[in-house]
């Protein structure tokens, strides 16, 4: 199928408007949870007949009853579950199905269904008629469905997800279709990117249907917290948005919202659902390694009842802090927050980028471990599961949207980067942990458009929350970056020593503080490094290092240490965040060797050796900061 007409298939999808996520189901005394994780069946649509699924209505029967099908995870990428390549590599539409009964009890509720993230766009039946409809991986969808359910008898639900990226997608892509030649089938086509992970695909994230009252039932909540100036209270402002069905008279309605601590007690409430708690002497929600007892997380519950039609209750993890910056600094609580962290990435062996909560917790163990306090959500936004725990564990996020690597920066492009951005500001807007948004990395920010672009981005975001701060990850030089000049806090992704001079260890010092020190002159803001760091393959060491070697890896992050240390001295650099984590998957290219090696631990989660040069630094870094001295025999003995 020519390309134009994948597009005109995805574009009639994309157009279809989706309600996209608020609150995180959980159960309460009103409501109901129901996993629909487990193994689906699936199936791959003939390569040369794309929409045979939606002619002959796929969605209508089990997929068994139809032909030859797959056994396939859910959540998890279909791409690494089979030995097939045509699997692993399959661009277009796949369908997955399965069956399931509910309680005869919701036949009185509203139920919604709930898509953690589905890679890229997608199409939902419930029985046989198109429910729901989402494009835009890497973040949750969910839609009203009580009018497709039954509550009697056995439900089917059929779904065709399509991993094609276009010209306006976030992230772009291109679908290169080849005319048969001596170098070429007939037929021949492929899925051109550039940004630097594989394109995994799937249902990655958990399916929920959950039920709620039907006449009355709380939509979302917002909150915002502020601190006096000691510390010694907090007022906590609460927005509860209440859906009514059938009411004419709100008058009626009545709010309830209730503070309690992690140990049950209550500590404050209020009677009106735009209110505000004031609490005094808080716990408040303190980064790892800035107290005692990080990440501490209070309850709200939110309850709304109509004497005629019944109640509501909703439970809402809640962190206390504010978030502040200026021209040099961020400030957590009122006291300055220095970024010690990295990007990461959703990647795993087998799995993909399904959710794989023993590795989630695994990488959090690792993280505090080598004594991080704070990572990048590059370049996505990650699965609610993984956010609670950053909130859990006093680690601070920068959470990105999924516009990596764009370009030519169009009209219809804008609004699905908007879209993508307000969906993601929806679901993380009550998290403590996320203190500022990304809203794209590495643009070709070069370009003339740039500018305009991106300051319609931030005045949109700005316009979404004005609590936190905007920033924008740059790879641009300083002299040609049209974008960066609109945001916040200035942050930069620099390969001094690898993809610019390689091998010149004696270079990077000086390149990256030149660098750093340009960028503050240029931009008068806070400024941080979100990437830096050299491919290792674990195990290899040469003595002279050499590139490629774990002994290299080591070299170049002392010398970009150094480099830090005389930035921090300046009271304007903020944090350094080294790229990555752990290995991950690409696609495959020459300079890529099963993937990308850049990792201070492998992607099965074992340490090279800069993992242990790195936890030297960041307790360092820590000590430094609390006054203490923990540093002593880290690199030898470990913590």
């Amino acid at each position: 199928m020519p390309p134009t007409e994948v597009t005109g298939i995805l574009l009639i999808f994309i157009q279809i408007q989706v309600s996209w996520c608020l609150l995180f189901p959980r159960d309460s005394t009103s409501r109901q949870t129901k996993s629909l994780d487990g193994v689906w069946k699936f199936k791959l649509s003939p390569k040369m007949d794309q929409e045979i699924g939606f002619r002959d209505q796929w969605f209508t029967k089990p997929l068994e009853n139809i032909g030859e099908t797959l056994d396939m995870p859910v959540p998890g990428s279909y791409n690494d579950i089979t030995t097939d390549p045509t699997v692993r590599d399959y661009v277009g539409w796949v369908w997955y199905s399965r069956t399931f009964f509910l309680p005869s009890s919701w036949q009185d509720q509203t139920v919604f269904i709930r898509f953690g993230s589905v890679h890229y766009t997608c199409a939902v039946y419930i029985n046989g008629e198109k429910a729901v409809v989402h494009s835009g991986g890497h973040i949750a969808f969910q839609q009203d469905v009580t009018n497709f359910l039954h509550f009697t008898k056995e439900n089917l639900i059929s779904v065709a997800v399509n991993n094609t990226l276009t010209r306006f997608t976030v992230p772009q892509g291109s679908y290169t279709w080849r005319e048969g030649s001596e170098k070429f089938p007939p037929g021949y086509s492929t899925l051109e990117y550039n940004f630097d992970f594989f394109n995994y695909a799937g249902i990655h994230r958990p399916v929920l249907l959950y039920s709620v009252p039907r006449n009355i039932y709380i939509k979302d909540i917002k909150t915002r917290t502020s601190l006096t100036s000691d510390l010694s209270a907090a007022t906590l402002q609460v927005f509860a948005d209440i859906q009514t069905t059938n009411i004419t008279d709100r008058d009626g309605l009545q709010c309830l919202l209730t503070l309690s601590d992690a140990a049950g007690k209550k500590v404050g409430e209020a009677f009106k659902c735009n209110d505000e708690i004031k609490i005094v002497q808080p716990n408040l929600w303190w980064p790892y390694l800035m107290s005692e007892h990080p990440g501490y997380m209070y309850r709200l519950e939110v309850s709304v009842a109509h004497i005629q039609h019944g109640i509501d209750s909703y439970h809402l993890p809640i962190g206390l802090r504010e978030v502040s910056w200026g021209n040099s600094s961020l400030k957590i609580n009122h006291k300055n927050f220095y970024f010690r962290g990295f990007g990461r990435h959703e990647d795993s062996d087998i799995r993909g980028k399904g959710l794989d909560l023993p590795l989630v917790l695994r990488d959090y163990n690792l993280i505090k471990w080598i004594g991080a306090n704070s990572y990048r959500t590059s370049h996505y936004p990650y699965a609610d599961e993984i956010m609670d725990l950053a909130d859990q564990n006093g680690i601070v996020i920068i959470d990105e949207c999924p516009a990596v690597a764009l370009d030519h920066f169009e009209d219809e492009l804008l609004e699905n980067h908007l879209r993508s951005i307000r969906e993601l500001v929806d679901r993380d807007k009550n998290r403590p942990s996320v203190v500022m948004w990304s809203v794209g990395n590495e643009p070709h920010s070069y370009r003339e458009k740039a500018g305009d672009y991106f300051k319609k981005v931030f005045d949109y975001t700005r316009s979404l929350d004005s609590s936190r701060p905007i920033t924008l990850v740059i790879n641009a030089d300083f002299k040609t970056d049209r974008a960066s000049q609109h945001f916040d806090v200035v942050s930069i992704n620099r390969y001094f020593g690898w993809y610019s001079d390689p091998g010149h260890i004696e270079l990077i010092q000086r390149q990256m503080l030149n660098d750093l020190k340009q960028w503050r002159a240029a931009r008068g803001k806070p400024v941080m490094v979100t990437e830096y760091g050299a491919d290792t393959v674990a195990g290899l060491h040469m003595l002279p290092s050499m590139v490629f070697t774990e002994e290299y890896q080591v070299q170049l992050m002392s010398q970009n240490f150094k480099a830090f240390d005389a930035a921090r001295k300046e009271g304007w650099f903020i944090g350094e965040m080294i790229w990555n984590f752990a290995d991950f998957m690409t696609k495959q290219e020459p300079r890529r060797v099963a993937g990308n090696k850049k990792g201070i631990f492998t992607r099965d989660r074992q340490p090279k050796m800069s993992a242990h040069l790195l936890a030297s630094r960041y307790w360092s870094l820590a000590d430094d900061q609390l006054g203490s001295s923990r540093r002593e025999n880290i690199w030898l003995h470990g913590l």
